[in-house]
């Protein structure tokens, strides 16, 4: 099965050819980072207008790298939850037009689950394991016994790990996207130079959740009382001590979900899943798996988006013209399922 995948959740206008689920035979990524750069943030006005000029040439290139007609085609998976509202529409409406004119099947797609997925398009990976989403607008660890099967067991009770990148960043002119400045300049840092302090979640059952607002707020406003005068306050140092505060505390929380489960794979995913730093953490975890996407496939992507609407056509799930998009998952809570 060939399936055409369509992703315009935030920023990025992606469309992708995948076979079977797991084959990738094309994969395109618009980037509007450079429309968007001077605000050192996504303008949403700005990246649904972008959408509408682009969407068309990028499915059509899609189509030409893999070698394929729309005839050739077995279905159309389009993102239509969670992200930003009219550049969510953009999409869809547009899966919507191309998969009615060429009568064949349409699937709306979880974005968070596919991020999820965005792993198996590289590697043989067998459920159950520990998923690990981390991006700029979700954070979760969750147990996944399938393709979007999944229990959630921690999340953020505040901002997202990849937000906290991108307003530390922001707050510092360390550069645009945040996330990959941070991970750039942290290389050439040290972060003993500063140590945050770790949030402590008293009120209600957080064993697996995470905080990234204390953090945020602590790197902003209160440099001056965490800093080691014995180091220079560089970007660099300053990258690098905000980077492992932020992973360690992540990880913490896995591990502790690794260790109540019995689980030994882990699943990551998500544009915070490409961070240098965390994939050495993951790797070092004693007698667990740690498996992650190609760099390509941790940001937003068309393959993501036809793997796991593959996966979903296959099994006979089929939306009708009435799809229509969802800017939130209230599924993704603690204890909760999508």
């Amino acid at each position: 099965m060939r399936v055409l995948g369509i992703e315009s959740s935030c920023d990025e206008c992606a469309a992708a050819l995948v076979e079977d689920g797991r084959r990738v035979l094309s994969s395109v990524v618009a980037t509007q980072i450079a429309h968007h750069a001077q605000w050192d943030g996504v303008v949403p006005e700005i990246a649904s207008r972008l959408h509408v000029e682009w969407i068309s040439a990028v499915v059509r290139q899609a189509l030409d790298e893999a070698g394929l007609s729309l005839s050739q085609i077995d279905g159309v998976a389009v993102t239509n939850r969670p992200g930003l509202a009219g550049s969510l529409l953009v999409g869809l409406s547009f899966a919507k037009a191309l998969a009615w004119s060429i009568e064949k099947p349409l699937v709306g797609v979880n974005h968070i689950l596919a991020h999820l997925y965005a792993p198996l398009l590289s590697e043989d990976i067998q459920w159950p394991f520990m998923g690990l989403v981390v991006s700029g607008g979700h954070t979760l660890i969750c147990r996944a016994d399938g393709f979007d099967d999944i229990t959630v067991l921690g999340t953020t009770i505040d901002d997202a790990a990849g937000e906290a990148f991108d307003k530390v960043a922001k707050f510092y002119g360390l550069g645009y996207p945040g996330g990959l400045a941070v991970d750039k300049l942290a290389r050439n840092g040290d972060a003993r130079a500063c140590k945050f302090p770790v949030p402590n979640l008293y009120k209600g059952e957080h064993r697996y959740d995470v905080s990234y607002s204390g953090l945020k707020t602590a790197a902003i406003h209160q440099l001056d009382k965490l800093w080691d005068d014995a180091y220079p306050r560089s970007k660099e140092n300053i990258a690098a001590a905000f980077e492992k505060a932020a992973v360690d505390m992540l990880v913490s929380r896995l591990q502790k979900a690794l260790a109540d489960t019995g689980l030994r794979t882990v699943v990551a995913g998500g544009g915070v899943a490409a961070n240098t730093y965390l994939r050495e953490r993951l790797a070092k975890l004693p007698g667990i798996r740690a498996v992650y996407p190609p760099l390509a496939y941790c940001g937003d992507n068309g393959a993501m988006i036809a793997g796991l609407g593959g996966m979903m056509l296959a099994r006979g799930d089929k939306d009708g013209l009435e799809l229509n998009v969802s800017p939130r998952v209230a599924g993704f809570k603690k204890n909760g399922r999508p």
